[in-house]
């Protein structure tokens, strides 16, 4: 079973505290432990200057040994510690404590004391458990060292020391990790409350009930998911809402044509002999409204490749100018049908592009058909001019316009405006994808009661290749 996130932050809070805390710990204590084994070789190393000094002012003119033998005393006078009297050999002259040494003092100390000054050393003696500090120091004679004096004092009261002040840092450091784990505790609960509440959000939205909004957070991520949330349910609402509408105007679409070619046919069955021109007009009729059915199925096979992923395109070079003349020539007749005013201009210089022409002629009648539907008897501008890069082909009318809401949800799919009369609200979609397929430029402009202006552009040839 996998950890929840609350048990995993506070692990890892957890963790990362007390490791804090040993590090300082472990780097108090060990300061600790030098402040006082260094107060105890600042202490040794006063009493055997005075003593060093003292010996070199007072005795240097005497032999050691006999100052061993006669003054004794003023080894120690000014310490409280063990002290020892070596020759430079490292062999014991004289012990304070009386303590027989049978071997020579390390080497290695005594060679530290006599070429650096000053030798300090921390370890075991034989004649106590505890561990103590030697701090050694050479004996001159005319600037030479005819001995080495040497000092030793137990650790037991700075150990001791260390052992009260460590056990208190411990406590602290006990206390600090109870203490902390405590806000970690409470901070993780912080973190992971309003995830689990967006969490519980997320699952009434994942059951459709997308009118449950989740609330606003002092926490600017956690914030941000929930606006997120309120946002995607805001969006699948309105999108299912298209959808809904959608399939209510292609159901009443289809069943428009559906109705005349059932109405027609019937009219035709119940007459025995017919009128020529009647037959000839219920034939027209069903023909027509059979194409019109046919164009809008092929509409949706067009959005249904599109949406899945299958469409592709069958590129070649292509005369834009030329297609573009086809096309204004194959909708002037419908123009002039509408009384209205068809502009075409299009220079007669070839200009190649590359793409699928059908597709291509696909988008210009799609845009051509919205400019005349909306236009009503007015005026629709077909201009087709280039710069260095692109070939534009600009569709102007002077409609009713789109309004600010709509415009910028007009290439959605499913999407119908409220001044719009489209059957299925996805043919600008299905141009957008077209112009998206061909890495070309598909923008809309318009404007309530001055009409709409469409730009499609397409790269030049040269500029492909």
């Amino acid at each position: 079973m996998k950890k929840s996130i609350k048990s995993r932050l506070i692990k890892n809070f957890m963790i990362i505290i007390i490791l804090t805390v040993l590090i300082i710990e472990i780097s108090l204590i060990k300061g600790v432990k030098e402040y006082f084994y260094n107060n105890v070789e600042t202490i040794l190393t006063n009493q055997l200057e005075l003593s060093t000094t003292f010996f070199e002012r007072y005795f240097s003119s005497s032999d050691l040994s006999d100052i061993i033998i006669d003054d004794v005393d003023v080894f120690w006078l000014h310490t409280k510690a063990q002290v020892q009297i070596l020759d430079t050999n490292g062999k014991v002259l004289m012990d304070s404590l009386g303590v027989d040494h049978e071997k020579n003092i390390d080497s290695e100390e005594v060679k530290k004391a006599l070429s650096v000054g000053k030798a300090t050393k921390i370890g075991e003696v034989t004649y106590t458990k505890d561990p103590v500090m030697s701090v050694s120091m050479p004996l001159l004679k005319q600037n030479k060292p005819v001995g080495i004096m040497r000092f030793t004092t137990s650790l037991k009261i700075a150990n001791d020391m260390v052992i009260q002040i460590s056990k208190l840092l411990i406590w602290l450091g006990f206390a600090v990790v109870v203490i902390s784990g405590l806000i970690s505790y409470l901070l993780a609960k912080s973190i992971v409350k309003p995830i689990k509440e967006l969490t519980q959000v997320a699952e009434k939205m994942a059951d459709a009930q997308f009118k449950v909004r989740s609330k606003e957070y002092k926490d600017s991520e956690i914030d941000k998911l929930s606006l997120t949330l309120n946002y995607m349910a805001e969006e699948v609402t309105r999108r299912e809402r298209i959808k809904d509408d959608f399939i209510s105007s292609v159901t009443h679409e289809l069943k428009t044509p559906l109705t005349s070619i059932k109405g027609w046919a019937i009219t035709l069955k119940s007459y025995d002999n017919l009128d020529r021109k009647l037959l000839q007009d219920g034939l027209e009729i069903i023909e027509t409204e059979s194409d019109r059915l046919t164009n809008m199925v092929d509409e949706l096979l067009d959005f249904s490749r599109f949406t899945s992923g299958r469409i592709y395109l069958v590129k070649e070079v292509i005369d834009i100018n030329q297609l573009a003349k086809l096309v204004a020539n194959q909708l002037m007749p419908r123009a002039i049908n509408n009384n209205i005013e068809f502009n075409i201009s299009i220079p007669e210089e070839k200009i190649y592009i590359v793409g699928d022409i059908n597709r291509i002629k696909q988008v210009l009648i799609n845009i051509l058909d919205n400019a005349f539907k909306f236009t009503g008897k007015g005026v629709v501008d077909f201009i087709l001019y280039e710069d260095a890069k692109y070939v534009y082909i600009k569709i102007a009318d002077n409609g009713p316009g789109i309004s600010k809401e709509d415009l910028p949800h007009i290439k959605e799919r499913f999407y119908k405006g409220n001044n719009t009369n489209s059957h299925s609200g996805i043919g600008l979609s299905i141009c957008d994808e077209i112009m998206k397929l061909h890495n070309g430029i598909f923008e809309i402009y318009s404007e309530e009661m001055k009409g709409t202006t469409v730009i499609v552009g397409f790269l030049k040839e040269e500029e492909i290749q």
